[in-house]
């Protein structure tokens, strides 16, 4: 099993900047992929970016492009997301996911883990 424990969410006025970071333990040799999701309330999941642990290719969805940038740090087990300009439309509970299986996207049909989500509020 792997444990995702994500941070670094809160509240930013539109424009700012944010960091979150995702930290996996556990059984993560049989992980393949790791990223983020976000899903408000009513609304589908949208997938936010994807890193593939090892290669390091990135993809990310059509909204974030050039304002997010997700990177990796091996050493530590942990995912960060850096959101740069931020808008309204960006609020949303954030989840980290980790899967076996990878798409070659941003998307993320299978979660296989998943952490509590954090609040990303922009106003």
């Amino acid at each position: 099993h792997v444990q995702l424990v994500e941070s670094g969410g809160g509240s930013v006025q539109a424009g700012g900047a944010l960091r979150l970071s995702c930290a996996a333990s556990g059984n993560t040799y049989s992980v393949r992929c790791m990223g983020w999701f976000r899903q408000a309330p009513g609304k589908q999941r949208e997938g936010v970016a994807t890193i593939i642990n090892g290669g390091g290719s990135t993809y990310y969805g059509d909204s974030v492009k050039g304002r997010f940038t997700i990177s990796q740090d091996t050493a530590k087990n942990t995912v960060y997301l850096h959101m740069n300009s931020l808008k309204f439309e960006d609020t949303s509970m954030y989840y980290c996911a980790a899967s076996t299986r990878c798409t070659g996207s941003a998307s993320w049909p299978w979660v296989d883990y998943r952490g509590q989500g954090t609040q990303v509020t922009v106003s």
